[in-house]
């Protein structure tokens, strides 16, 4: 039987053995890899599902936002759930939904059941998300272990979301658009072995409870302004529905923060914000997640509505650009000490910058190497050498009660900025474009996008280099 901490520790040191440690984060990255897989994987497949179940235009956007709307909705509950019940249990909770709803959504006969399981797999991925970092960050001592840990995480996280194209292309190639549920199957199921056995308990909760008002209005609020985000892709961002579901879901966030400054044990501590590490780097990781997410997507679009290239091969050609995000990631805890954390994140972000600046000279007939080759690598590189010190310092200014939080809240800044991006670089790219869809209008509506996604990088470096501390803030014990 796995060992377990007691029901109410607070201290900052690692429950695990120090031999086991990492066994804990890659058992912990697996289950990240696959929540963020599931946010791009099933794009390729669109059209086969579309022909199988007869699903309308409508029906199919949903396929993809019934998911990103119960992520994105319930990260913040998730997060405090994992402090309070229990990082292990959590984890557990969400793997295991998350795994079933693929089970379902695999084998829908109906289009109505994909749906469903989709918006189920998102909320077992809101719950598991959460978890994932507490358990990383509790796992190892705080200092360049802990730095090196979070790296992995987030290199594999990223790996996720940039490997969901090829590895969507050469599911439904090879077998059918039902493997890109499928597949999530055995990981799964593996993934859930590993943590039963190797993952410790720990909670910090103390006997609080979960604050039920904060809890209903955080979860409705982001719910709520997820679902205006992902319709403006529709309807644009001046329907008059838009713009009341967007302002619903402002409307509540207002409510929530209200209501948590006036409860006695607040779902999200207001005084958490008034750590500038935490603010800052949730901001510059919203800004970060707002160009990667809007990369993956319109370079995908490119290669295959304008350079000709299938879906496998469109995804192979994304290749380098998901590698150079994991050693982004991966060389940043390096370079770190030497660097700092604010000087490498700024860095990163202005690497990325250059890349989409290259990016946005695509032309209609150019080659891979500097049409998609040269850019990925740069853009890619840059935001995984950014995003490794803004998640440390995000997570190492949190005081341990309050670890699942800012886990939550560091995958929540991820998963809206993303969300706001595509809506919001789609509008823009549809706009350059016009009716006539051709492969130099959708080529100058793209680079559109890819200039507005420099300057929000250029913003991100600037906002990032006079917000974030200079120096490294210590994990308090």
């Amino acid at each position: 039987m796995p060992q377990t901490d007691s029901a109410t520790s607070t201290s900052d040191t690692p429950s695990v053995p120090r031999s086991r440690a990492w066994t804990v984060v890659l058992t912990a990255s697996a289950g990240q890899f696959l929540v963020v897989l599931d946010v791009s994987v099933v794009n390729v497949a669109l059209p086969s599902m579309r022909a199988d179940l007869g699903l309308t235009a409508a029906g199919l956007q949903w396929v993809i936002n019934a998911y990103a709307i119960a992520f994105a909705g319930f990260m913040l509950l998730g997060g405090r759930a994992a402090d309070l019940y229990g990082r292990k249990a959590m984890f557990l909770l969400g793997l295991g939904l998350f795994t079933a709803a693929s089970v379902a959504g695999g084998l829908a006969q109906e289009g109505w059941q994909l749906v469903a399981g989709r918006a189920v797999q998102g909320l077992g991925a809101a719950v598991l998300s959460p978890a994932t970092l507490t358990l990383v960050t509790g796992a190892v001592p705080a200092g360049p272990a802990r730095t090196r840990a979070i790296a992995t995480w987030t290199a594999v996280g990223a790996a996720g979301g940039a490997a969901g194209g090829f590895v969507g292309g050469l599911l439904v190639d090879l077998l059918s658009w039902r493997w890109v549920l499928l597949v999530n199957v055995p990981i799964g199921a593996l993934v859930l072995v590993g943590a039963v056995f190797w993952l410790r308990e720990s909670r910090t909760g103390g006997g609080r409870r979960v604050d039920l008002p904060g809890a209903v209005l955080v979860t409705a609020g982001l719910a709520t302004l997820a679902y205006g985000i992902v319709q403006t892709e529709a309807a644009g961002w001046t329907d008059p529905a838009t713009v009341l579901t967007l302002l619903g879901g402002l409307g509540l966030l207002a409510v929530f923060v209200f209501v948590e400054s006036r409860a006695a044990t607040p779902l999200m501590p207001l005084k958490l914000f008034r750590t500038r590490a935490v603010s800052a780097a949730n901001v510059g990781i919203l800004l970060c997640g707002s160009s990667s997410f809007g990369m993956w997507f319109f370079m995908t679009t490119y290669a295959q509505s304008v350079l000709g290239y299938s879906p496998l091969e469109a995804g192979l050609a994304l290749v380098p650009s998901s590698l150079s995000v994991v050693l982004g990631s991966k060389l940043a805890p390096r370079l770190m000490p030497s660097v700092g954390a604010r000087n490498l994140a700024v860095t990163g972000a202005l690497i990325g910058a250059t890349g989409f600046a290259w990016q946005s000279t695509m032309t209609a007939d150019g080659s891979f190497l500097t049409t998609i080759l040269g850019p990925g690598i740069l853009m890619m590189g840059g935001i995984g050498l950014a995003t490794t010190p803004l998640s440390t310092l995000a997570t190492s200014s949190a005081a341990p009660g309050d670890a699942g939080l800012v886990s939550g809240l560091v995958n929540t800044s991820r998963t809206m900025g993303g969300a706001l991006g595509i809506a919001t670089l789609t509008t823009i790219a549809t706009a350059v474009t016009g009716p006539a869809a051709t492969p130099t209008g959708l080529t100058t509506g793209y680079a559109a996008a890819f200039r507005v996604s420099t300057a929000i990088l250029v913003g991100a470096a600037l906002l990032m280099l006079l917000w974030l501390p200079k120096a490294h803030p210590k994990a308090r014990a």
